[in-house]
């Protein structure tokens, strides 16, 4: 099956289709990671995007039912060198290749991964189409500049929850005694990070990302988790809002979009990198300790928290490879965030302490109050 990526300055690639065969359009990026291709096509933070694997050979070990980090595949697209002919095994239940069709998500393979990663960084991520039914250049290339870049647009909507949810824990967590209540702005959350809350005993309340301040105070939480989730934290302007009313009255632990919402919402900026860090290998320095913890990261936008007025937060965590800021805390209040994902594990438990640390933020609060 013939297929063509087209990118916004007219760079194109011709490779054979797989997944559905259909033409979609998205913000192109390239994730390092050499395993984890489910989580990351399950993941509601690359809405609005296309991923490229670093990784030569994709899709060796199928899909399974317990992997996903949510309902379906989020990705406008999947960009690969090369497709597995194989899924070998045991937990596999269907092929990468029929779960994108099932999906409605297309993917291209035996393109120059290597040159289009150079291209990406050396020009920035930008817009692309994959296409398996229109092979006009012309014709693509306008579509594709006229695609709306995800700059200011609201994509949380379209991945978060409609209606609140309580976690029902598991087999294996059902014996963990639930001392504190946690409530969860969803923008877009990863499964993991619910259970990494419920695995540190707490009963977890997901809440949809219009709800407000005072519907979130009103379930009474010990603390707000701030999730992941895609897009540009500036476009949603609404939830900032609804964040600054929070800070002051509960502990909150941002994650990710949620550490930008936190950096808006304290008086902060953020502004758009290059290419983004997408991946499960980088490596982040604790500025208190010195150490050095490999993580997964899934962001576009990074927080100024120089911009951050009063010198109200401390800057924790900066990433090794181009020292841009990966945490910070309130100098006064119990609230902190990191851009990375703690509920991932590359380390593989390097950053799951992080966890605790919000768990140790509630218990003193609670026994301040």
């Amino acid at each position: 099956m013939k297929a063509i990526l087209m990118l916004e300055d007219g760079t194109k690639f011709y490779g054979t289709g797989f997944g559905a065969q259909t033409e979609r359009c998205g913000e192109a990026v390239f994730n390092t990671s050499m395993t984890g291709y489910q989580e990351i096509l399950t993941d509601p933070s690359y809405k609005g995007q296309m991923v490229m694997m670093t990784y030569p050979l994709i899709g060796n070990y199928g899909i399974n039912t317990e992997d996903a980090e949510s309902s379906r595949p989020w990705v406008e697209g999947f960009i690969i060198k090369e497709l597995s002919g194989v899924s070998s095994n045991w937990r596999s239940v269907m092929p990468l290749n029929k779960y994108l069709e099932d999906n409605g998500v297309p993917g291209i393979q035996g393109i120059d991964t290597r040159a289009l990663t150079r291209h990406l960084r050396l020009n920035g991520s930008m817009r692309a189409i994959i296409s398996m039914t229109d092979f006009n250049e012309k014709r693509l290339l306008g579509k594709v500049r006229t695609y709306p870049s995800i700059i200011g647009r609201d994509l949380t909507k379209d991945v978060a929850c409609k209606e609140p949810w309580e976690f029902e824990t598991t087999h294996n967590l059902q014996l963990i005694t639930h001392n504190y209540k946690v409530v969860l702005l969803d923008c877009g959350v990863k499964q993991n990070i619910i259970r990494s809350l419920a695995a540190i005993g707490c009963a977890v309340h997901i809440v949809p990302v219009s709800t407000s301040a005072a519907d979130i105070l009103g379930l009474s939480p010990d603390g707000v988790l701030l999730s992941n989730g895609p897009g540009d934290p500036e476009g949603i302007p609404h939830v900032i809002e609804q964040v600054k009313k929070l800070i002051g009255k509960v502990p909150i632990f941002g994650i990710c979009l949620g550490h930008q919402l936190l950096g808006l919402a304290l008086g902060g900026r953020t502004y758009k990198l290059k290419f983004g860090h997408h991946g499960a290998n980088h490596p982040v320095m604790d500025l208190n300790t010195r150490t050095i913890s490999i993580t997964s990261q899934n962001h576009n936008f990074c927080v100024d928290t120089e911009s951050i007025p009063d010198n109200m937060v401390e800057l924790t965590h900066i990433n090794l490879y181009d020292k841009t800021p990966e945490g910070m805390r309130h100098r006064e209040l119990p609230i902190f965030s990191v851009q990375y994902h703690p509920e991932a594990a590359p380390g593989p438990h390097d950053a799951s302490p992080l966890f605790k640390q919000f768990l140790g933020m509630m218990e003193k609060n609670a026994k301040k109050n």
